[in-house]
């Protein structure tokens, strides 16, 4: 038995290594081309940072800023909660385990990210494009008008929805346009330069990443299909 028992496991282990190297090559592979496509389009945003604030000053409109300004009070991280906690609700009340996972790993990515937004504000402070000053870094640490770098509101929005796009693409994706226009209102109102909002997307994607790959997701196929075949072999022995 003991022999018979080692041939199994030689036979078993060869095929756990393969697909586990092969997962984390192409995980490996998809994080470098997100930092790379990262990287290229956070530097791009600092490039056109002063042409999009002066492009935003000279389009405004009483209209158009009293819509923006309702867009940025309804996209703050108060609204996302409430949104969270009423789905979070519902899932529960229809016994749905899978969505209720899905909901609280929104709050729980949105929450996350609004940790490390405070502890970047504080850090390293930017005065808003609204604010006229000498030095466009540096600052009061504590002084919202100091708070540009990153932007708050899309980075609780990103995070919020980042999590939906990694749970169901369709439904994640119909809801990209909310933090795209949360942004656009923040850089309209001269809150946020176009790279704080950028930056802010960015980190939002991340915390929902991971949030999504160390408590969201369920076990893969594969991961099923190597802990049912342990089950049947340990019942053999």
């Amino acid at each position: 038995m003991r022999i018979a028992d080692f041939k199994s496991a030689l036979k078993i282990t060869p095929a756990k290594t393969d697909g586990n190297f092969i997962v984390k090559r192409t995980a490996v592979f998809y994080w470098l081309i997100g930092i790379v496509i990262a990287a290229i389009t956070i530097a791009i945003a600092f490039h056109f940072d002063s042409a999009v604030r002066d492009f935003m000053a000279q389009h405004q409109s009483p209209m158009m800023r009293n819509f923006m300004r309702n867009v940025s009070r309804f996209g703050d991280w108060p609204s996302h909660v409430a949104l969270g906690l009423l789905l979070l609700g519902i899932a529960w009340r229809r016994h749905s385990k899978k969505w209720m996972r899905v909901f609280l790993s929104m709050l729980l990515a949105m929450a996350i990210a609004g940790v490390a937004g405070t502890v970047i504000k504080r850090t390293v402070p930017r005065a808003r494009p609204s604010v006229k000053s000498e030095l466009p870094w540096g600052g009061p640490r504590f002084s919202t008008k100091y708070h540009a770098f990153p932007s708050g509101h899309v980075l609780a929005s990103t995070a919020f929805f980042g999590v939906l796009i990694f749970a169901r693409r369709r439904v994640g994706l119909a809801c990209l346009p909310i933090p795209i226009l949360i942004g656009f209102s923040r850089m309209y109102l001269g809150a946020h330069y176009l790279s704080d909002v950028v930056c802010a997307a960015v980190l939002g994607i991340l915390c929902a990443a991971l949030i999504w790959r160390f408590f969201a997701r369920e076990p893969g196929k594969h991961q099923l299909l190597i802990a049912v075949h342990d089950s049947d072999q340990n019942r053999a022995r």
